[in-house]
């Protein structure tokens, strides 16, 4: 175990450590977190929308078009904000202007998006003229690899041009804001005329064909058992091994995950039942079938702890439940030094890939609904998971079955530990009476 733990240690976390912290991952992890107020507005108005109570649900059935306005415009629109957010991040991280970075990457991601004319349509249904309209069609979670492309492409250029100095300068006297536009106008108009000569004149609808490089890896990741457990796999190895996984794999993948939850979100408001959703494992399947408590389901590990006989392990669960019950396991982890402990790791790693496969064949078997809303993670896990399925009781009943499951897995490595923690106070007490 010791020599796995190295080799973790030495070949594997120095390579994933630099991909998360490189400045684009940085960058794209910054700009979607800073999206999260909006994702959870737009959940709980999609919880409301389709309300547990029968009778309710039926009174609001009229309505719903009206209800799920607030969601089209947070989540239908999730890739319009990530990629100001994440230009704004990138630009800083090279010391440029932030808000020039982003309003270089919106405009560079917006001209990938062909307004159309519909005044014909409507005046022929006897409707007022509107005008140009943009297809919201990518300008959700189905746009947001197309904003990270779009971003580093605009932040790159903008940069470029700073730093040989191609841009437009105006005088001392004139403001520091007005500066900065006019220096953003020589790289900026690069950027939208480069991008609309391939998407208009070439008529190459870069939407389009990166759906269908990402596509298939969102079903590989969503829909796929091996896919779904891949990620598990790496963050509780690179856990294991010291490093915050969730922080290195979660800002390479946690846009895709995105694009799986704003898909089954806007499933669900089409009417698609929450048994045939198109993913089934966002993050949020993670989050509350699967990583109860925090990384290693050491939710149910603290609850173990409570019927332990060494005093120190007792005292542990004492301090950690609180925190743990809302999926705060930092001081469990680092108080028991769960990391590169060769008593923990087997259950740490091997608990999270055995409730991914329990978890991921009863959502795809239909037993509990797709995760359909993006709810605040520091829930109790039963809450979390009923309100993130949709308000399905039977996700309770599934994180239940997977904390017992944990519990029989964790149980035996508990008591070895017990033990051992056990004889260390016997023998420290021993000196103590001896001196």
């Amino acid at each position: 175990m010791q020599k796995f733990l190295k080799w973790i240690e030495t070949r594997l976390m120095p390579p994933m450590t630099k991909i998360g912290m490189q400045r684009h991952m940085v960058a794209i992890r910054n700009g979607v977190i800073s999206t999260l107020s909006l994702i959870l507005i737009g959940s709980f108005i999609m919880v409301f929308a389709n309300f547990p109570i029968p009778a309710v649900a039926e009174w609001l059935a009229p309505h719903t078009a009206n209800l799920t306005i607030p969601f089209r415009i947070t989540m239908g629109l999730m890739a319009i904000y990530a990629s100001f957010a994440m230009g704004d991040s990138l630009a800083k991280s090279y010391d440029l202007d932030g808000v020039t970075g982003g309003v270089l990457s919106l405009a560079a991601f917006l001209t990938l998006t062909i307004p159309l004319n519909v005044d014909t349509v409507l005046t022929e249904a006897g409707e007022a003229a509107i005008g140009w309209v943009l297809p919201m069609q990518y300008l959700g979670g189905a746009g947001m690899f197309s904003a990270i492309l779009t971003m580093i492409f605009a932040v790159e250029i903008y940069r470029f041009f700073i730093k040989r100095d191609i841009t437009i300068k105006m005088p001392d006297g004139v403001p520091p804001a007005v500066g900065r536009s006019f220096g953003a106008l020589l790289p900026g108009g690069f950027i939208i005329i480069f991008l609309w000569i391939v998407r208009v004149m070439l008529n190459f609808d870069i939407n389009a064909f990166i759906m269908s490089i990402f596509n298939p890896i969102a079903d590989l990741m969503g829909n796929n058992m091996f896919g779904a457990l891949l990620p598990m796999i790496f963050i509780h190895l690179l856990w294991a091994a010291g490093v915050h996984g969730m922080n290195i794999i979660g800002s390479i993948v946690r846009p895709m995950w995105l694009m799986m939850l704003d898909a089954n979100m806007a499933a669900m408001a089409d009417g698609t039942p929450l048994t045939q959703l198109p993913y089934v494992a966002p993050e949020q399947f993670y989050q509350w079938f699967v990583t109860m408590g925090g990384a290693g389901v050491t939710l149910v590990l603290v609850f173990l702890l409570f019927i332990c006989r060494a005093k120190y392990l007792r005292d542990m669960a004492k301090l950690t439940f609180v925190p743990g019950l809302f999926n705060i396991n930092e001081p469990l982890i680092f108080g028991m030094s769960l990391m590169m402990n060769p008593v923990f790791t087997i259950p740490f790693v091997l608990n999270p890939i055995i409730l991914t496969i329990v978890s991921y064949s009863a959502v795809r078997l239909g037993l509990v609904n797709g995760f359909v809303a993006n709810v605040p993670w520091t829930l109790p896990a039963p809450i979390g998971a009923y309100m993130a399925t949709g308000n399905d009781w039977r996700a309770i009943i599934l994180v239940l079955v997977n904390l017992f499951i944990a519990g029989l897995i964790y149980y035996p490595f508990v008591k070895m530990y017990d033990k051992q923690m056990l004889e260390e106070e016997k023998k420290a007490a021993a000196e103590t009476e001896g001196a």
